[in-house]
């Protein structure tokens, strides 16, 4: 689903709003799940916050799918000497107004079935971690499940995310359709082209969801102990927290992400022999690579239209999360 700043509840928590009102999408679904109480859970409560969030997601994604584009050509094509300004000309230039939409598609697609595997997993691996002991998880705890529900839904989703590098990437005319690109790289590029830059992508999730969650409960154990139990965050603080903590474990991890696209977007031609790379990199390789010819700064290239995004994609997923919350009957307490 979309790209949630939602946290498990801790004893202690001021109001219910800590949990549920925040669900922002900046483009990325690596922290750890929300935790739905019993109630909840029993009422079916939990799969219509689920909904709106997912709707959420959808709306911000293509709001701000022009940027998310540009994020994505500036890692697999930027240079030193490429500016936000040239980037834009140059894929106006080569395919119009609407092809700044390229890749939303799918990246819409992918909201529910990542949500829902995550979801499940998340559940298991709590009910795993907790055995039999009717008890409330650690942070700790929560964090290796949550860590682990996403391993799964990225290992089982990833091939999608792949899809949507090569369809943001894509030149006028190059695929008809979803199906059609699926069907070309898949004839052209083997199987495995579908889980190129996997590693990466599976080791940033550690400290994407660890620093987002550490980050998030550090900001929210400041507020509580300076103000009443009883008394209610405003939601400005209760967005400004959930920016703050995903947007930090963005940066922190943005180095595999921008790895993982650049691996997904390397072109493989299947050969007789076997799968051979029109330009064979590995991650670590790569690495090396752009250290040695950009420097640090290489590894962060893209950052700047990646935080252009954050504060209309905060604003727009909470607004139309609210809108589908009041719409399927959703309270907050």
């Amino acid at each position: 689903m979309a790209s949630q700043s939602t946290r498990p509840a801790q004893d202690g928590d001021a109001d219910p709003l800590w949990r549920h009102e925040k669900y922002l999408d900046i483009g990325e679904d690596m922290n750890v799940p929300d935790d739905f109480t019993q109630n909840e859970m029993v009422t079916g409560m939990w799969w219509r916050h689920l909904v709106a969030g997912g709707v959420a997601g959808a709306v911000s994604r293509t709001c701000t799918a022009p940027l998310d584009r540009l994020k994505v050509y500036l890692q697999v094509h930027g240079t030193k000497s490429t500016s936000i300004k040239t980037c834009l000309q140059s894929m106006l230039h080569e395919g119009g107004f609407w092809s700044l939409w390229r890749g939303n598609g799918i990246n819409v697609l992918k909201i529910a079935p990542e949500s829902a595997i995550k979801f499940m997993a998340y559940e298991q691996a709590k009910c795993v971690i907790r055995g039999t002991q009717a008890r409330e998880l650690t942070i700790y705890e929560r964090f290796c499940a949550g860590s682990l529900a996403g391993g799964v839904s990225q290992t089982i989703i990833y091939p999608l995310e792949v899809m949507k590098t090569r369809l943001a990437l894509r030149k006028t005319g190059q695929y008809k359709s979803i199906v059609d690109a699926a069907r070309k790289i898949y004839l052209h590029e083997g199987p495995k082209s579908f889980y190129r830059g996997y590693v990466p992508n599976l080791l940033g999730i550690i400290p994407y969801a660890g620093i987002d969650l550490a980050v998030y409960e550090t900001l929210k154990n400041s507020y509580l102990r300076k103000h009443s139990s009883n008394e209610s965050p405003s939601v400005f603080l209760l967005l400004a927290c959930g920016t703050i903590s995903s947007t930090t474990g963005q940066v922190c991890s943005y180095p595999l992400a921008l790895v993982r696209t650049r691996l997904q977007a390397q072109v493989i031609t299947a050969q007789p022999g076997g799968t051979i790379a029109a330009h064979p990199s590995t991650m670590t390789s790569l690495i090396r690579e752009i250290f040695r010819n950009e420097g640090v700064s290489g590894l962060y290239r893209g950052l700047t239209p990646n935080f252009m995004k954050v504060a209309p994609a905060v604003a727009i997923s909470y607004a139309t999360y609210e809108r589908c919350r009041e719409t399927l009957g959703v309270n907050m307490t």
